[in-house]
């Protein structure tokens, strides 16, 4: 057997102790050389594992010492048992979503939950400034020329130069700018599917796609999502044999909301599938930079024999959220999506992608990304602490594996559609848990994010929003 599916089994199994509790928070991991002769494997395999644990928050490394089980570590949530009924979403789930989005443009709130980092602590907004300057005064025609599908062909020759971080080999003419990662997905289900069709949704899910795929009249088919391994490829697969989707949406790195990683192999396997089945998957990425580990995990696109996999990405998280620059690399797909991109929105804003494409060039990303890398996990673990301390007993979440989201659920018949509406009164933005299922599941559970420069007001907010999950 491969080193790499050795080192996974590893990690399964010993994740698997921690949720039973056999191994306790605090607990010292066997010793390299003990765990090489237990599991008769070599050295760099079971640092393999412990290095990938330590990436999940599962595990510490304590100098001189070894690996120990976190102490604050609060171990994935249970499989949901599978959903096999199409669905529409519920106008209730869309209602709130307009309410959460109209609340965040509220002056004077304290928002705990929307992934929308602000302020310089999480953007090179002065370099961007710099260069956006410099091409204003040099190339005054860019602010005037239209940037017409597939793009800039010079940040188009930069998404191929990154997407080589993620496993995958493309060309400039392999890829098409968009408004945003939005606007890859939009333009990804106008191409694959028509009115009626049913698309198989990882639950939890992106909130945003719901109102996205009740507009385009598509219906939907909820698949469990695991906080650690992703989507379930058993109940994938059972619904590809019968025939009953026609599109897959899924974040396999760094997803949102539950920071999930699919493992290697489970990627290779959910690409094998689609292309046996002729299944589009769209693969939406707009977090897999913000991994926490030193090098992004291959993307399912990396394993994509025959281009049933479209692979959309963005600089919103990264870069500047106010540039609304995306990207799509649609495989088989490509003409169909670049006419629709003519015909839906003609063209892409020329400045702003070349500006871009200037900041990519200089090196400077790979530098900014380790900044943001170390930023992330440092407050994610503040979160995490800050959950494991003053939530309700009971309280578990998630070990997001990047980016800047943590998913929580409330013990017992707790209510976070009443809760957010208590923090609401007080000038707090949480978003509930029912606003990532299209039947509005998940209610006793919300999502909270560490994408704000961490305050004082944003620590109280946060203790705040505990004693109001505890009933005072």
């Amino acid at each position: 057997m491969a080193q790499e599916s050795l080192y996974m089994r590893l990690v399964s199994e010993w994740t698997t102790m921690m949720q039973r509790g056999v191994l306790q928070p605090g607990q010292k991991m066997p010793s390299v050389r003990k765990a090489c002769e237990q599991y008769q494997v070599s050295p760099a395999t079971i640092l393999s594992a412990y290095r990938l644990l330590e990436e999940r928050g599962l595990v510490e490394a304590r100098p001189q010492s070894g690996f120990y089980v976190r102490a604050q570590t609060r171990l994935p949530l249970p499989h949901m048992r599978r959903q096999s009924g199409t669905v529409a979403t519920g106008d209730e789930v869309l209602d709130n979503i307009e309410l959460v989005l109209a609340a965040q443009q509220q002056p004077g709130y304290l928002d705990l939950s929307m992934a929308s980092p602000r302020g310089s602590d999480f953007y090179p907004t002065s370099r961007l400034k710099s260069i956006l300057g410099k091409l204003t005064r040099e190339q005054p025609e860019l602010a005037t020329d239209y940037s017409y599908p597939p793009g800039s062909l010079a940040l188009r020759e930069q998404v191929a130069r990154r997407a080589l971080a993620w496993g995958v080999a493309l060309t400039a003419d392999d890829i098409v700018t968009t408004n945003g990662c939005t606007e890859a997905l939009q333009l990804a289900l106008r191409t694959v599917c028509k009115h009626g069709d049913t698309i198989g949704l990882e639950s939890p899910t992106y909130f945003l796609l719901l109102p996205l795929l009740k507009s385009l009249g598509l219906k939907v088919i909820e698949i469990p999502t695991h906080p650690t391994t992703g989507l379930s490829l058993d109940a994938l697969e059972l619904l590809l044999s019968e025939g009953r989707l026609n599109a897959i949406v899924a974040m396999p790195t760094v997803h949102n909301p539950l920071g999930a990683t699919m493992p290697l192999e489970n990627k290779k396997r959910l690409a094998a599938l689609v292309n046996e089945h002729k299944v589009p998957l769209i693969e939406d990425c707009p977090h897999a930079d913000l991994f926490y580990g030193q090098l992004t995990p291959d993307a399912v696109k990396a394993f994509d024999r025959d281009g049933y996999v479209l692979l959309c990405g963005s600089f919103n998280k990264t870069l500047a959220p106010g540039f609304r620059t995306g990207w799509i690399a649609p495989g088989r797909y490509r003409r169909e999506l670049t006419r629709l991109k003519f015909a839906s929105s003609l063209s892409q804003p020329r400045l702003l992608e070349e500006t871009l494409a200037s900041y990519l060039q200089d090196g400077a990303y790979d530098q900014h990304l380790r900044f943001l890398r170390r930023h992330y996990q440092s407050q994610m673990s503040r979160l995490q602490d800050v959950v494991a301390n003053y939530f309700p007993p009971g309280t578990r979440a998630t070990s997001p594996t990047g980016g800047c989201v943590l998913w929580v659920e409330l013990p017992g018949e707790a209510d976070s559609l009443a809760l957010s509406r208590a923090a609401y009164a007080e000038k707090m933005l949480l978003v509930p848990g029912a606003l990532y299922s299209p039947r509005g599941r998940y209610r006793n559970c919300l999502r909270l994010s560490c994408c704000y420069p961490w305050s004082d007001a944003y620590q109280r907010g946060l203790q705040r929003v505990a004693e109001l999950a505890a009933g005072n």
